[in-house]
């Protein structure tokens, strides 16, 4: 299981703050597990943007928001509320929002962070990786995820060593800044290039102590978050 948290909704708040229409979408998967997703907190979730002046026009909950096939089949009969909103906001896991990114033409609000387990987790395996880096902020890269797409983990921009589009470590892998370009572009958001990126912070990435202490790190520790 991949865990989730929420982000604090001061931040979510900030990040919607020019968004009317929001999309909700869950991923009915690895969030149900860590109880950062589940119709139930959808539609608090819902309750909560309403509350704060803003329209939703859907709420929906696929299983694996990791298997784009099946989020693009499942999302066919919701087509409307979807153009309707002005962007989505995705309950999943890194690769749930990477995955919903490549096919909507919107930008895909994180509203969780995904928490390291510091080794293999499981997952519908796709083209999407996810760092585990405790702060996402694909809503700024259009999707692709800067710490897996570029091997430098670059996080404002290419290098000076990418030439005509390709990585300067392998001249058959495209360069990810290009592909963060392009993703913006195809979906008419290249102003948020302009948006400064902060250093990572390492101390999100490190599991907390309490979570090395509960069943959802091991399931023979006694303790539960």
């Amino acid at each position: 299981m991949i865990l989730t948290e929420f982000k604090p909704i001061e931040e979510l708040l900030e990040k919607l703050k020019d968004e009317k229409k929001i999309f909700i979408l869950g991923c009915g998967g690895c969030p149900e597990g860590a109880e950062t997703g589940g119709k139930k907190i959808l539609n608090e979730m819902k309750n909560k943007l309403e509350n704060e002046g803003k329209i939703i026009t859907g709420v929906m909950e696929i299983d694996f928001l990791c298997h784009k096939a099946l989020i693009r089949s499942r999302t066919r009969r919701r087509l409307n509320e979807i153009e309707n909103a002005d962007s989505l906001l995705i309950f999943s896991c890194g690769l749930g929002v990477q995955a919903s990114s490549s096919i909507m033409t919107k930008v895909c609000y994180p509203a969780l962070n995904t928490k390291t387990f510091n080794g293999i987790t499981g997952m519908w395996q796709g083209t999407e990786r996810c760092d585990t880096c405790g702060d996402c902020l694909l809503d700024f890269t259009g999707g692709i995820c800067p710490y897996t797409a570029c091997p430098k983990k670059l996080l404002n921009g290419s290098c000076a060593g990418q030439s005509k589009g390709k990585c300067e470590t392998d001249p058959e892998r495209d360069c990810g800044w290009e592909l963060i370009y392009k993703s913006l572009k195809r979906i008419g958001q290249i102003e948020r290039l302009y948006n400064f990126i902060p250093p990572r912070d390492y101390k999100k990435v490190l599991p907390p102590t309490e979570l090395r202490k509960s069943s959802l790190w091991a399931l023979d520790e006694k303790e539960v978050i």
